[in-house]
């Protein structure tokens, strides 16, 4: 988590609020007391909810979200736009067109029309064109860019908007609360915190505590950037180790089983040619004994007295007439 320090704060005129004469009742909560006809704010709460709007980022942050930053008043726009672009967030730093976010298809196509113009420019594509229809696209590109800059990479609505001075962007506020996206601002003694999910209590005109509060928001969510990118990491790394140790433990029971089949140093083939040689067969297990088929009688030889004694007696035909 960043550093926020009260010495900070009061370095950098967190504490000023407006003169007592432009107030709003219901931030009466929130001052400490008054000076010189303006009003001092309670520190010890800006400390307080300052912490708890950075525990929300986190949050946001972690659920791969965006925040988008909004501030378009002279004090404020510089810090939004650096911020942001150095956490990588959406901003809004130049006007707020109404339907950014509740017409946001609407604001995708002219962001389309955005980069389209951005190439034909940086490919000298546009030098093309008749001199009118280039300058009217050149007009056209500096509109967008100064109107749209801040959400080329927003493909979808933001899951926070991070606010300074709520009264000046009461519409973008508006629109959040409509389609139930939280705000976390930077609410000064004229504002009216209702509207605000996460409230900052501070100074939102002077530029020292501006540039505080947008650094300490975007450090809040590089510092969580980092950490997630970490934990991914370690967790890769943990992946691979026990995809190691697998493959170790695989590599382990191969080797044995090598080892095992070379000590056994059997000739299994000296073997199979010893037995065909010697005519034996190896005896198989659980094979059932051959019998030996039965023998065939052989006829008994027959002699040549045998022959005639059982040879039938011719009969003896006598010649006719004697």
């Amino acid at each position: 988590m960043p550093q926020i320090t009260m010495k900070a704060l009061l370095e950098s005129g967190v504490h000023f609020g407006h003169q007592t004469k432009r107030w709003n009742p219901k931030m009466k909560p929130y001052i400490f007391a008054a000076r010189n006809g303006i009003y001092i704010i309670d520190l010890q709460k800006t400390l307080r909810y300052t912490r708890e709007g950075v525990a929300f980022l986190r949050t946001i942050v972690r659920n791969g979200e965006k925040v988008m930053f909004v501030g378009t008043k002279k004090q404020a726009k510089d810090s939004i736009k650096e911020e942001a672009i150095r956490c990588g967030m959406p901003h809004v730093s130049s006007r707020w067109l109404g339907g950014t976010l509740t017409n946001f298809e609407t604001i995708k196509s002219r962001v389309e029309r955005l980069r389209q113009l951005e190439e034909m420019e940086a490919t000298g594509l546009i030098e093309k064109y008749p001199v009118k229809e280039k300058m009217s696209m050149r007009k056209e590109l500096k509109k967008l860019t100064d109107n749209l800059e801040g959400l080329k990479d927003m493909s979808d609505i933001p899951g926070c908007m991070f606010v300074i001075d709520v009264k000046r962007e009461e519409n973008a506020v508006k629109e959040a609360n409509k389609l139930g996206i939280p705000v976390v601002a930077v609410v000064d003694t004229n504002c009216d915190p209702d509207n605000i999910d996460k409230i900052i209590p501070g100074n939102d005109d002077a530029i020292r505590a501006v540039r505080l509060m947008c650094k300490i928001m975007a450090d809040t969510i590089i510092e969580e950037k980092v950490a997630m990118e970490k934990e991914k990491e370690i967790e890769i790394k943990k992946q691979e180790e026990e995809e190691a140790k697998k493959q170790a433990a695989a590599d382990a029971e191969n080797s044995e089983e090598a080892s095992a089949i070379a000590a056994d140093d059997t000739d299994y083939e000296k073997v199979f040619v010893d037995e065909k040689l010697s005519g034996d067969e190896p005896v198989r297990e659980n094979a059932k004994p051959e019998t030996a088929p039965p023998e065939e009688k052989k006829p008994e030889p027959v002699s040549a007295d045998t022959v005639e004694e059982k040879a039938p007696e011719k009969p003896e035909i006598k010649p006719e007439g004697a």
